[in-house]
């Protein structure tokens, strides 16, 4: 596969691709797992904005979950003109503000520099751009206002899987996860972990990025790196066990809590299949209240 083709292949993607996006999300236990917790985090990370990026934003799975406050302007750029078409038809409220929506490359953004208070790049952004992943993170950091928020994912690897949970039957696993989570997280790490197989081989299709390295580069750039978590790194890739856990309310509480707790353990980054990184910009105030941009679609 050549060098570029990630790329290509989201710039000239259809209708049903962008249906694929969202739906990737949708359906499973699993899927309600993998959104769930980016969901969580994303509140956790919400911040009083003005002016919010959602970059690859996609058909805009997570845009609205990006900042907070009264009058908030969210913009979802993306390379794609079918995904941005797509945000005008996920809506839960027809009277709902759409984001304005921007087709340009993320590695080229039209916005002045220090223009959002929050600045989010998930789904893997940073491996899907391949040979310019430096130039889009050095310009992505760039629109960060002083003291504002920015948003990573990244995929370090190809995931893994708790060898304690993994052996127990599903139905012993979703009994169990109604025990203290403390108590499950314990006896997780104590078991340890097994790597996932690797699924892509193809050179070119994306660039794994280290969650470490990536912290280590905000902060020598004055970044506060304020929480770093791998998803899922117990049950996410075990679609059977989280299908009996999802049947108990009070298990699938828990297990949000002991996938988030096993998480934030420094040793489950480097394996994870996804990794979500927020830091705050270092100064302070808030961005400008009108950031120059083109004229956004629809």
């Amino acid at each position: 596969m050549a060098l570029g083709s990630g790329r290509e292949r989201f710039r000239d993607g259809n209708a049903y691709r962008a249906a694929r996006e969202w739906q990737r999300y949708e359906g499973t236990a699993q899927r309600d797992l993998f959104r769930t917790l980016r969901a969580r985090f994303l509140a956790r990370h919400a911040v009083p904005a003005r002016w919010v990026l959602d970059a690859g934003s996609g058909p805009g799975r997570f845009t609205r979950s990006l900042g907070t406050g009264v009058g908030v302007r969210r913009i979802a750029l993306d390379i794609g003109g079918e995904m941005l078409r797509a945000v005008a038809g996920h809506r839960a409220d027809p009277g709902e503000p759409l984001p304005d929506r921007v087709r340009a490359d993320a590695a080229r953004p039209p916005f002045v520099a220090g223009a959002f208070d929050l600045v989010a790049a998930l789904g893997n952004l940073l491996g899907f751009v391949e040979d310019e992943s430096d130039r889009l993170f050095s310009e992505l950091c760039a629109l960060v206002a002083p003291g504002g928020t920015l948003l990573w994912e990244l995929a370090p690897g190809p995931g893994e899987r708790s060898r304690y949970l993994h052996r127990l039957p599903p139905g012993s696993v979703a009994r169990l996860l109604r025990s203290a989570p403390g108590l499950v997280s314990a006896r997780v790490l104590r078991e340890g972990f097994v790597p996932e197989p690797r699924r892509r081989t193809a050179p070119g299709e994306f660039r794994r990025v280290s969650a470490d390295a990536l912290a280590a580069r905000l902060t020598s750039m004055g970044f506060r790196v304020e929480e770093v978590l791998a998803v899922a790194p117990g049950l996410g890739p075990d679609p059977v066990r989280l299908a009996a856990i999802a049947r108990d309310a009070k298990a699938w509480s828990h297990v949000l809590e002991v996938e988030e707790s096993l998480g934030r353990s420094p040793d489950r980054w480097p394996a994870a299949a996804a990794v979500l990184i927020a830091a705050s910009a270092p100064g302070g105030g808030t961005a400008r209240t009108g950031p120059d941009r083109p004229q956004s679609e629809g």
